[in-house]
Order: C-alpha cells, then sequence, then structure tokens
C-alpha cells in the first residue's frame, strides 16, 4: 500500500499539485482575467463541446461495432477488430495529417463535400471528426467484454415471453450495459479533452473560431505566460475531475439498480 501511495503520489498527485501552487501565486483578479478572456472561454466551449459531442457519439456507434463483432460472424472480422485500436497505437500528429488530407477541400472527401457547401477541415466539424476517430476505441473496448458476457439466451428468452426487439433492447440489455456505455464515454471524453496532435493539423488554430484549451495552453507557454497557462489547466483539471464525477456517480446508480 506505502509502494502504490508513493508511485500515484509523485507520478500523479504531484505535478497535479504543482499547477495549484503556480496557480496559488496570482490574485483573484489576475486568475479571473486568465480563465475568463473571451478566447478562453470560445476554446473552453469548443473543447467541452466537441469532447461531449463525440463521447455521445462514441457511445452509439461504439456499441453498434462491439455488438456486430461479439454477435456476428463474418469474412475479415479479425482484421476489423484489430483495425479497432488504430487510433490507440497511431500517433496522434499522422492521424491530424491523414483527417486533413482525407477532409481538405482538395482530399479525397473534402472535394466531393465542398460543391455542397460543407466544409470539414479548419472548422469545429473537422475538431469533432478528430475527437471521434480517437475516442472510438475506449467504448468498443469496454463494451465488448460486457456483450460476451450476456448470453443470447437472455434476448431469447425475452422474445419468447413476447417483448419486441425494441422491448429487448430497452429493457434488456441497455441497463445491463449502461456502467460500460458510461465507462466508455468517461474515457473518450477524458482522452478526447486533452486530445491535440490530432486536432491540431485539422482544426486551423483559428482563435475565438477552432482554437482548442490544449493549443492555447501551448501558446500562452511560448509567450512565457506561465501563470496563464497553468490557470487554465488547472480550470480544466477541476471541471474534468467534477465531470467525472458525477459519471461515476451515475455508474454508481446503474449498478446499483441495475445489477450486472
Amino acid at each position: 500500500m506505502g509502494f502504490t501511495l508513493a508511485y500515484l503520489g509523485l507520478i500523479v498527485l504531484v505535478p497535479l499539485l504543482a499547477a495549484f501552487v503556480k496557480t496559488a501565486g496570482m490574485s483573484w483578479a489576475q486568475f479571473i482575467a486568465a480563465v475568463a478572456s473571451p478566447r478562453v472561454m470560445a476554446a473552453y466551449r469548443l473543447s467541452f463541446g466537441a469532447s461531449i459531442a463525440a463521447g455521445l457519439v462514441n457511445m452509439v456507434f461504439g456499441l453498434i461495432v462491439a455488438w456486430v463483432l461479439v454477435r456476428y460472424s463474418f469474412p475479415g472480422k479479425r482484421i476489423i477488430d484489430a483495425i479497432v485500436d488504430l487510433p490507440f497505437a497511431l500517433p496522434t500528429a499522422v492521424a491530424g495529417i491523414a483527417l486533413t488530407s482525407l477532409y481538405a477541400p482538395n482530399g479525397w472527401v473534402g472535394r466531393w463535400l465542398e460543391p455542397l457547401g460543407v466544409r470539414v477541415a479548419f472548422t469545429w466539424a473537422g475538431v469533432f471528426v478528430a475527437l471521434t476517430f480517437i475516442g472510438l476505441p475506449f467504448v468498443v473496448r469496454t463494451v465488448q467484454p460486457v456483450l460476451q458476457d450476456l448470453e443470447p439466451e437472455i434476448e431469447e428468452a425475452a422474445a419468447t415471453l413476447g417483448a419486441s426487439r425494441l422491448q429487448v433492447v430497452a429493457l434488456v440489455l441497455l441497463p445491463e450495459l449502461l456502467p460500460s456505455l458510461l465507462t466508455g464515454f468517461a474515457l473518450a471524453f477524458a482522452r478526447a479533452l486533452g486530445e491535440y496532435g490530432s486536432v491540431v493539423f485539422i482544426s486551423g488554430n483559428m482563435p475565438m473560431k477552432t482554437e482548442i484549451v490544449p493549443l492555447l495552453i501551448i501558446t500562452k507557454l511560448e509567450q512565457y505566460d506561465y501563470s496563464g497557462a497553468t490557470a487554465i489547466a488547472v480550470v480544466m483539471l477541476v471541471s474534468s475531475f467534477i465531470l467525472l464525477l458525477l459519471i461515476n456517480l451515475l455508474q454508481k446508480w446503474s449498478r446499483r439498480y441495475h445489477p450486472v
């Protein structure tokens, strides 16, 4: 126990505590000016909004992908199962360059979207696409083991008792899968909120429009504004902790009333 606590303290708690100590040297007026300027607020809205939206989309499509991989057999299944882990292994800069070349106005997909007036690269939509790309494996790999433990006979029994397909999904499957779905959402959200490499290429990095919070922190560090950078980091840390705490409480509630 002592070794574990010491290791976690050195690796996790001490760096986080350093950010709070650095911020504590600022006056309240300096802190508000650093974390509540219009540029910073715009970056907050984009980072949190895109991360939550990407996490919710990944909850839906991650469940579908996990369901297909568990419940169906088809040629190339192992290849698709391995491809799911690609965002884990792919360097984030490579992912950003690939997505940018794909969705740029002259890219493979962007050239077809541009005549329709739809732009993905260098807009908030590009940020959303990048965060969805890097977050999908978290949901799939979290839900997949739970689906493997759910016997198909449970669904067949519900159908035998007269339940429709929608009722089977809503009343039998979702209550069992909800804790793992929330865990996958929390992991995808946490990864998306701190993502930098894959987003910085496709976003365009325009202040007040497509500038994410990690990039803004890097910008302030390059300007030697260490206090401003740590103040923004503390706000992100506290906000993320509160949101993850709420998700954990929801997980606890779902396990209490819908135990697996």
